[in-house]
């Protein structure tokens, strides 16, 4: 690791970002040094403005690429390099509004019904029913289930934030047959498995459906 890079890193580090957040923001500034052939630390604003050009004209690349790459580069030159550029004032990806593909009940009820494995089956059920992410649903914990109140805790979600959301009685329901069957003993479902054919994690066995 260059000391450029590490600097960022541990900026990144002290500003609180996430993980997957670090790795976005360096990968974005080593995209700009990738184009420009050089360290970013030796490119001029003019050369920073043309890259942005490049992404939005040449690789016609996607508002949610050009906002990672505006993110991660205005952090290495404004937080690490400590240096005040007007070009990201000026990117602005255009935000695109579309409608959602959903999917009718019978449809969800056919897809679910045709999982045969129960830890992929319930954690669909539970991304489905109670609108989690694949990372909150594979770090769930046997206690972050409320059945009295029927409630589902979410710890540390997006933006490290806690919530609750609706838990309903079919996913409850979903969720009482797989401890039964399944005979799970606590932590969370990515620590576990749930059947002798393989030792894949819960996280590991999601990504086979995608």
């Amino acid at each position: 690791m260059t000391e450029l890079r590490r600097r960022m890193l541990e900026d990144l580090q002290l500003a609180g970002y996430t993980p997957k957040t670090q790795k976005s923001y360096i990968d974005a500034v080593r995209g700009l040094a990738k184009h420009n052939k050089r360290s970013p630390d030796q490119l001029s604003e003019e050369e920073v403005r043309c890259f942005f050009l490049h992404l939005v004209n040449v690789r016609k690349a996607a508002r949610a690429t050009i906002t990672i790459y505006l993110c991660g580069i205005k952090f290495f030159y404004e937080t690490t390099l400590k240096r005040t550029w007007n070009i990201f004032d000026l990117v602005r990806p255009k935000h695109v509004k579309k409608l959602h593909v959903v999917l009718s009940g019978d449809e969800v009820r056919t897809i679910l019904s045709s999982i045969r494995k129960p830890v992929a089956r319930v954690a669909l059920t539970l991304i489905y029913s109670c609108g989690l992410r694949v990372s909150e649903a594979a770090k769930l914990r046997i206690e972050d289930i409320d059945s009295e109140r029927s409630l589902l805790w979410v710890r540390n979600g997006k933006g490290g934030k806690d919530r609750s959301v609706p838990l309903s009685e079919p996913a409850l329901a979903c969720l009482r047959e797989f401890w039964r069957t399944t005979r799970q003993k606590g932590g969370s479902f990515q620590d576990q498995t749930v059947d002798t054919s393989t030792s894949l994690p819960f996280r590991a066995r999601l990504k086979r459906l995608s």
